[in-house]
């Protein structure tokens, strides 16, 4: 018989060898995808999300399945990306919570935990639908809760689980009729199954018995490529604009009161003795006594600090009390700030702003390399900053040219996390912040962002990159908070958008017939045209685009797009529909040749 209990190591191993199935099987998930277009990514998302949550399990390793299962959570979380990846974070974020304070776990309990995990990934989504990876994970949690008063150890249960889940795959297509349609299971469900997959090989020691979706055979490889190397792409990064209107082109160096920009780890498990009980309220009002930017995320063994201070040794001696300091990261902002703006440094002024016993010996203390964007710290905070997803050098233009403070960027073939939102909300000085995802896969993240931010957030539920630059137009300065709210989102609410990219396999779909290599012409996120034309998919497009009339049609070109095309396009416009404005702009966005917004 195997193992009654699981303990910390065997979730781990389990959590190892899912991610592992998730990696090998990514891009045959993203196969997977509904529309043949060349940057399905449910699978990227899903395995750079768990990779994040690897990495932060290894680093804390620990015998006891709740500490393992809050580490793993921890990371899921805070790498994030896309609609697949935050269900994802949620469901291990629930089975966590129940799993807290066990040492090891037996069937029923990590049954309870599945179905915790459930409960929390269906409160995460505001319109759940069925036929997607949380049906899957709901009638699999159902399904363990049953078998596990019947299951004689873990492996039997995971089994079960495995099975169920498959089961529950390939019952998708009935569920969502678009699956049908197409002829494929759902994409997320498949990853949460190779994940399944993965925790019952690492019980039982051998391959599972596969079914029609099981993965496909792969080459053995070793696993510290997920673990320990960079990501498999670059994360997104704040963009600040660079042009005239840089923020810090704004400020003189003086004005960066709260100077040592801070980040640091402190290992509680290894406090001194007699150290005080850690009051996570209470360490934050001291920081905040004199610094900003503050960030703290506790957990039974480890406190992760972010604080932008005048005084470095003040934080430091308030935090070694509750345990050992590690990964220490302090950067003098106002000297990057010098360097960015090219002002020369004044050695006479370094440590004026500090008494003579507080001031540091040495002007700069470096560690590390900071996020672009955090020399923005001034002492006087502006009402409002936006930040803003996209891709392609002409629309983070446009963006930052119209209120924009930072360009995250991404967009559908590389969803931003949840990580990436909360670094760009902690760099900007302003009282209230605004998020556009302009993607309706990046929605969830930017939410997630809001809530876990202490800052003052909202978020604007842009779908599209059109829908984004019409809430920035929006935007007024001398508004409330609230009614910014609604006059980005109505502004945004009344743009229908469209694109055109190339198929990348045939199908049908919306009674479309689609071949491999034709120009699609999709409509918020409807397949309404395929064409061997890239001319005449576009006109279609447009074709139905103003259907209904319009007044602004604004077409962005992206990569793939020629002048001359684009020039015989807007001649077509204004010569089939002489009463409505045209305006073209460079995007520069990859695979997508054009972009249409009307108004």
């Amino acid at each position: 018989m195997g193992k009654r209990f699981i303990n910390g190591s065997d979730f781990a191993g389990m959590a190892l060898l899912g991610a592992e199935k998730l990696q090998r099987g990514a891009e045959r998930v993203n196969a997977l995808n509904v529309f043949p277009v060349p940057d399905g990514d449910t699978g990227t998302n899903m395995n750079l999300t768990m990779a994040s949550g690897v990495r932060e399990l290894q680093s804390k390793r620990s015998d006891s399945v709740g500490r393992t299962a809050e580490a793993l959570s921890k990371g899921l979380l805070m790498g994030a990306r896309g609609n697949s990846g935050v269900i994802l974070s949620q469901l291990f974020r629930g089975t966590a919570k129940a799993l807290s304070g066990l040492d090891e776990a037996d069937p029923s309990q990590f049954a309870a935990a599945l179905q915790q995990g459930v409960d929390m990934a269906y409160k995460a989504v505001v319109k759940p639908v069925e036929g997607t990876i949380l049906t899957v994970a709901r009638e699999t949690a159902r399904h363990a809760q049953q078998a596990a008063r019947r299951a004689p150890d873990m492996e039997s249960l995971l089994q079960e689980v495995y099975a169920a889940a498959n089961e529950s795959l390939q019952r998708t297509p009935e569920l969502l009729p678009v699956l049908k349609q197409v002829g494929v299971v759902d994409s997320g469900g498949q990853g949460l199954v190779l994940i399944y997959e993965g925790f019952l090989e690492y019980l039982a020691g051998s391959p599972a018995e596969t079914g029609d979706t099981a993965s496909e055979a792969a080459p053995a490889e070793s696993f510290r490529y997920l673990a320990d190397a960079p990501r498999a792409a670059e994360p997104a990064r704040p963009s600040i604009p660079s042009a005239g209107g840089n923020a810090q082109a704004q400020l003189s160096t003086s004005e960066i009161e709260f100077f040592y920009d801070m980040e640091f780890f402190i290992k509680r498990r290894l406090a001194p003795p007699g150290a005080p009980a850690f009051d996570e309220d209470a360490f934050r009002r001291a920081l905040a006594v004199d610094g900003d930017s503050i960030i703290v995320i506790a957990d039974d063994e480890i406190v992760k600090v972010h604080v932008h201070s005048r005084r470095p040794g003040d934080v430091l001696n308030l935090a070694y009390q509750y345990g050992e300091l590690t990964e220490l990261h302090i950067l003098n902002m106002r000297e990057q700030h010098r360097e960015i703006v090219g002002e020369e440094i004044d050695f006479g002024a370094l440590g004026a702003d500090l008494a003579p016993d507080e001031a540091l010996a040495v002007a700069e203390v470096l560690t590390g390399a900071s996020p672009q964007g955090i020399a923005e710290a001034a002492h006087e905070w502006a009402p409002y900053g936006i930040v803003a997803v996209a891709i392609g050098d002409g629309i983070s233009g446009i963006f930052s040219d119209n209120n924009v403070d930072i360009v995250l960027s991404g967009g559908q073939t590389m969803n931003p996390s949840t990580e990436d939102f909360l670094k760009a909300i902690d760099s900007l000085p302003a009282e209230h912040i605004f998020l556009l995802p302009n993607n309706s896969n990046i929605i969830l993240a930017a939410e997630q962002a809001a809530e876990l931010s202490e800052r003052s957030v909202s978020v604007i539920p842009t779908r599209t990159v059109p829908q984004g630059l019409a809430a920035v137009l929006a935007f007024k300065d001398s508004e409330t908070p609230e009614r910014n709210t609604a006059l980005m989102s109505g502004a945004a609410d009344a743009v229908r958008s469209g694109s055109v990219t190339q198929a990348v396999r045939n199908t049908e779909i919306d009674g479309v017939e689609v071949q491999e290599g034709d120009y699609i012409g999709i409509v918020e996120k409807r397949i309404v045209i395929s064409e061997p034309s890239l001319q005449e998919a576009c006109r279609g497009l447009i074709r139905q685009l103003l259907e209904n009339g319009g007044d602004l049609l604004t077409i962005l070109t992206g990569e793939g797009s020629e002048a001359s095309g684009t020039d015989e396009l807007a001649d077509w416009v204004a010569e089939t529909y002489p009463d409505v404005e045209l305006e073209v702009h460079e995007g520069g966005q990859p695979l997508y040749p054009y972009l249409f917004a009307l108004e």
